[in-house]
């Protein structure tokens, strides 16, 4: 282990870190391997790149002082690196999780030459008009608009056409995270896939973007929006197909277009979520990185709880020594969380309680039969087949909560 405070000519390994430039007077340094990532002053940027060439301690010292004008205390610095686990000791640091499911591994494959013309100008311009014409279309024929209470089914067997439902949007959000993924090889990165909750009831899937630090802050944009692209692809063809079957122009068979409904209800209806940027979404890493904020949802957090006195002594420590850019968005951000609650509601009334209406509604009276007919138990699998994705998350969520109040007690 190398000593920090040893002779003046010690050097220091370092992990394999980037250095990025982040706004004008700081850079971001981080590990790509473990996903830790910092800001640090751009003096701190000027150590580091002189020890990753393998310069001493003495001579990383001297070109700080030259680029700060000021003597910079060099071996407390490399101790600050020694925590944050950036010194190559021999260990291997464990992995940064944001998911409580996660893969370990970043996920490459596809090569950057393959990936990268998918995102260029001409790809963008695509995508765009995809979004375009699908508020075209719903203004111009409302009547394509999904309804939830008929489109969630591809077939009229409520229970079957539930259990159909669920591969869907499987699909569905598989596509929409392999599109963050397929932007990060266009860049050179990889990506991990993990599972998550939302609003404590909602499953949800995620792709680890961490490795997006490593790139300029204009570069990032590409991943953090290619799952919202690939879904304007995906729904603006089914819509246009659907439009073709409404005008009279192309006589598809009536279980086709049921199948397009009801992919044109999954991929809105996520769409729809992925704009609701209080619920940490794509559009959500778009805004902090748009903005420069390091985490802007737990300073909107505490600046709630300080809304409301339930600020404790530490928690005043931390949010006073929080990022500027951070309480300037946090100002307005937290209120924008509070009328979330509502909205989440509003979709979900919109677009999930239909469905789960309907489903209940024909459980009810198949399950009215008694247990001793087949349909009983055929409603009994598809209800609980249904309702798990909804209940599963719930469960857990009142368990951890539950646990948080033992250990507080």
């Amino acid at each position: 282990m190398t000593e920090v405070n040893g002779p003046p000519q010690t050097t220091v390994r370092l992990r394999p870190l980037s250095v990025v430039p982040e706004g004008e007077d700081e850079i971001l340094v981080g590990d790509p391997e473990t996903g830790q990532f910092v800001a640090i002053p751009k003096v701190g940027g000027v150590v580091i790149e002189a020890l990753l060439r393998g310069a001493t301690i003495s001579q990383a010292a001297t070109e700080a002082e030259k680029f700060a004008g000021q003597p910079v205390d060099v071996p407390s610095f490399v101790e600050t690196l020694r925590e944050l686990g950036f010194l190559d000791e021999g260990q291997q640091e464990p992995l940064a999780r944001s998911a409580p499911v996660q893969s370990r591994r970043w996920l490459n494959g596809v090569r950057q030459e393959t990936a990268r013309p998918f995102f260029g100008r001409v790809a963008w311009s695509c995508y765009a008009a995809c979004g375009v014409l699908t508020l075209a279309v719903f203004a111009l024929r409302p009547g394509l608009f999904p309804d939830p209470a008929t489109d969630a089914f591809v077939v009229d067997d409520i229970g079957l056409g539930a259990l159909v439902l669920i591969p869907l949007a499987t699909a569905a959000t598989a596509i929409h995270e392999l599109g963050h993924w397929f932007a990060a090889r266009a860049l050179g990165l990889g990506a991990r896939f993990g599972v998550d909750r939302r609003m404590g009831f909602l499953l949800v899937f995620e792709t680890d973007l961490t490795q997006l630090w490593t790139v300029p802050k204009r570069r990032r944009y590409g991943p953090l929006l290619a799952g919202l692209a690939l879904d304007a692809v995906l729904l603006a063809l089914p819509l246009m197909a659907r439009l073709l079957i409404d005008t009279g122009a192309w006589q598809a068979p009536g279980l086709l277009d049921a199948v397009l409904a009801t992919w044109i209800y999954v991929k809105l209806t996520a769409m729809l979520w992925q704009c609701m940027v209080f619920l940490r979404t794509d559009l959500y890493a778009v805004l902090v990185n748009a903005l420069g904020c390091r985490n802007l949802w737990r300073v909107s957090t505490l600046m709630l709880r300080r809304a409301t006195g339930r600020l404790s002594a530490a928690e005043t420590a931390e949010l006073a020594d929080a990022h500027p850019a951070d309480l300037r968005a946090g100002h307005w951000f937290r209120w924008v969380r509070l009328l979330g609650a509502a909205l989440t509601l509003a979709w979900a009334g919109l677009f999930l309680a239909p469905f789960a209406w309907e489903v209940l509604h024909w459980a009810a009276d198949q399950l009215g039969v008694g247990p001793f007919v087949g349909q009983f138990w055929w409603a009994l699998l598809c209800t609980g087949v249904c309702l798990t994705p909804f209940v599963f998350p719930a469960v857990l969520s009142v368990r951890e909560r539950a646990q948080r109040l033992t250990t507080k007690t």
